[in-house]
């Protein structure tokens, strides 16, 4: 019976929804994470009798047909493109992005990687790096002498000196913006790298050509909706159970049409 396939794909697609789910749900605390969305497409459909099939002589037309479908898929697991909510922290290398854009930062590898994790922190030699210890991109080093740090809106970045009245500009943090940031490939650590469907990063300063601004002293929060998450989660397990009640009366059915005598 085809029941028992097509009730076999739907348990498989839930249970991919709910893994998303919860990898959303496990994330609620990661900074700037933006949640997953499962999306799923129909399977095949066999033409027992195709649409607009002559029928008889006199040359009448199906109006429907008869088309069995074969179950569901999963199509994709897409990035919503939410702004999580901004929370006030006080730390100099603490930034948050309001608006599109990504940190760019040098992998191991020397490959280009991004990020809207503004956890930033200060190595021992000066450069502003990740919570895993990759520079910022382009290279800012804070010399050691500096008494206190700027970051304004537009990314420039000016370090306050004990016998120096004006600041002095140490370098500018730009941002990267992609055609389709939902292409981007995750790789875990809350980075990103393009990839063909992505395109290519623009770069530039902040606040332009649609990038935008830096925040000091604030992190943004990951955009997790536990609610809806959780909403989610019971339409999905829901979705499970009449799938695999499904395959009990498919099998029901099959179980009778064995004992017929």
């Amino acid at each position: 019976m085809r029941a028992l396939n097509i009730a076999a794909t739907g348990m498989d697609a839930q249970q991919s929804r709910v893994e998303v789910i919860s990898n959303n749900l496990a994330n609620m605390s990661t900074t700037a994470y933006q949640p997953r969305r499962a999306e799923f497409t129909d399977l095949h459909y066999q033409q027992a009798a195709r649409p607009g099939t002559i029928t008889s002589a006199d040359g009448t037309e199906l109006p429907t047909g008869v088309q069995l479908g074969l179950g569901v898929r999963l199509a994709s697991v897409t990035m919503d493109q939410e702004q999580g909510s901004l929370q006030q922290t006080g730390g100099t290398y603490d930034l948050a992005l309001e608006g599109n854009g990504f940190f760019e930062v040098t992998l191991p590898d020397g490959r280009a990687g991004f990020t809207r994790d503004g956890a930033l922190k200060r190595s021992g030699e000066g450069q502003i790096v990740t919570s895993d210890g990759l520079p910022l991109a382009p290279d800012i080093v804070i010399p050691a002498d500096a008494a206190d740090v700027s970051i304004n809106a537009d990314g420039e970045v000016y370090a306050y000196f004990r016998d120096q009245v004006q600041p002095q500009l140490l370098g500018q943090i730009t941002l990267a913006t992609f055609t389709n940031p939902q292409g981007l490939e995750a790789l875990g650590g809350n980075l990103y790298v393009e990839t063909p469907a992505s395109g290519g990063p623009v770069i530039g300063a902040p606040g332009l050509e649609g990038r935008g601004s830096i925040r000091q002293g604030y992190l943004e929060s990951s955009a997790v909706d536990a609610v809806r998450e959780m909403t989610d989660l019971i339409e999905a397990q829901r979705g499970y159970e009449l799938n695999s009640k499904v395959i009990t009366a498919a099998d029901q059915m099959l179980s009778a049409t064995v004992q017929m005598r």
